[in-house]
């Protein structure tokens, strides 16, 4: 685990963009009715931190991967939901 490695996966905007969409659809499920932005904000920190998501963006950037965030090859969507479920407000 690097804190580095966190930092710019919290940073990327590809990333925190996926995580938004994840929060809108699980909002829906959950029959919320707000914009979805702050929810994913607040949410961000978790997935970054999640285990399986750190080692994924540290590996896509040592393999100078462009989109690391963005690529759902490297970070899957199942991933982002799977963390997003996990960390959701009770």
């Amino acid at each position: 685990m690097s804190y580095t490695t966190i930092a710019q996966c919290r940073s990327d905007a590809s990333f925190y963009n996926r995580i938004t969409s994840a929060v809108a659809q699980e909002q829906k499920a959950h029959g919320v009715q707000v914009a979805p932005e702050g929810l994913a904000s607040s949410m961000t920190w978790a997935v970054a931190t999640a285990s399986d998501v750190e080692a994924a963006y540290a590996s896509a950037l040592a393999g100078s991967n462009p989109d690391p965030g963005g690529d759902p090859a490297v970070i899957t969507d199942g991933m982002i939901l799977a963390n997003v479920q996990a960390n959701w407000p009770t």
